[in-house]
């Protein structure tokens, strides 16, 4: 296997994070470890085909880093299609031009469900990744759900999640955003930064291995770009003002891109998400609600509903303070979520739900024209 070599120089740059720049990225810049040689050696080339790392998807082509530099290169003609931070297979078309040969299987998959409601299929926001790190600003209300959710598919996407807190430098509002998270990540590793002023971003990167791969996700005007720009060392992102009125910002980002960083890590940007819908997260759940199954353990009854039944260790734990309503709620809310994705996944059982739904009807109309009688004597 031709190993990738590390960044040489060229005219132009087609990466739009830095294209004032003659420097011209390769793997080796990417993430290209021993490790990820030895994957691409348990998946071999079939022949004239060489590694490379897909750095953005646009609409029409897609970027990547190869040996020679980064490049263009069209959709495959078959899928999969791939996700920003894979590693796969780059060969050369009928036309003679780079395009991708094969994509290799993922060692983790960052995904939500699609934003339409009426949708049951996930959208890939990242692939290969090794850091989940979920932003929080201080300058804002703390969305318990949000976090929650969030955290919850960054234990499901095989990554590890971290909480990143911005805008410490706001010392007025940072201690008790601090509190507040650290007491509902449920063991994550919080970390607190203030880009404006350079610190924790030493302790953010220390979380990251050697060659590893962070993505951010946060909402927009959380601070992702202005922190980007501090790890770099340099803007390779554009910042935008946050309105005062509802405390959200522009999109300064538009697509998922890998952004090396001086110390061989790669991060990669994610637009502004302000829906993040779960898609097949029970590992997840099982991660973030862990003290949830331990209560369910100790119920009376192995079928308890947790809702009134005698002997339920979930509403003993409520009357007496020791979990907390809110967080009950948010993880029903998860599971109804979950339920009804798994429903449209399963036609058989949107099937039954329906009849069920229909069964229901009938019962209450018949229920309601046999108290009408009776109150008409």
């Amino acid at each position: 296997m031709n190993i990738p070599s590390g960044p040489s120089t060229a005219a132009n740059n087609p990466s739009s994070l830095n294209p004032g720049t003659a420097q011209l990225r390769g793997p080796a810049d990417y993430g290209f470890t021993a490790s990820t040689a030895a994957h691409f050696t348990a998946h071999p080339e079939t022949g004239g085909q060489a590694p490379a790392r897909i750095v953005r998807v646009d609409r029409n082509r897609i970027l990547a880093a190869t040996a020679d530099g980064l490049v263009h290169v069209p959709y495959p003609a078959a899928p999969p299609v791939p996700a920003s931070g894979d590693w796969a297979w780059l060969g050369r078309n009928t036309a003679g031009e780079p395009a991708i040969v094969a994509v290799l299987p993922r060692t983790s998959e960052l995904s939500r469900k699609r934003a339409f409601e009426a949708s049951s299929e996930a959208q890939v926001l990242g692939a290969n990744i090794d850091v989940v790190g979920v932003v929080v600003p201080v300058d804002r209300p703390l969305t318990h759900n949000r976090l929650e959710r969030t955290l919850v598919a960054a234990w499901d996407s095989g990554a590890t999640p971290l909480v990143i807190i911005t805008k410490a430098d706001l010392a007025n509002l940072a201690d008790d955003v601090v509190g507040k998270v650290i007491l509902q990540a449920a063991g994550v590793e919080v970390v607190t930064t203030s880009a404006e002023q350079g610190d924790g971003l030493d302790e953010l990167l220390a979380h990251v291995p050697n060659g590893g791969t962070l993505v951010l996700l946060g909402p927009s005007g959380a601070g992702k770009s202005t922190l980007i720009n501090a790890l770099v060392g340099r803007e390779v992102q554009s910042t935008g003002e946050v309105r005062a009125a509802d405390g959200r910002g522009r999109h300064t980002t538009t697509s998922r891109e890998l952004v090396p960083l001086p110390g061989g890590a790669v991060l990669m940007d994610t637009p502004g998400v302000r829906g993040f819908g779960l898609f097949d997260a029970d590992e997840g759940m099982g991660e973030m609600f862990g003290d949830l199954d331990e209560l369910f353990g100790q119920c009376r009854f192995s079928d308890c509903a947790h809702d009134r039944e005698p002997g339920c260790a979930v509403q003993a734990a409520l009357a007496d303070g020791t979990l907390d309503t809110r967080r009950w709620a948010s993880y029903l809310k998860l599971q109804r979520e979950l339920a009804a994705l798994n429903r449209r996944h399963d036609a058989a059982a949107r099937r039954a739900y329906q009849r069920e739904w229909h069964q229901k009807v009938v019962v209450a109309g018949r229920s309601q024209r046999a108290a009408e009688r009776y109150r008409n004597g």
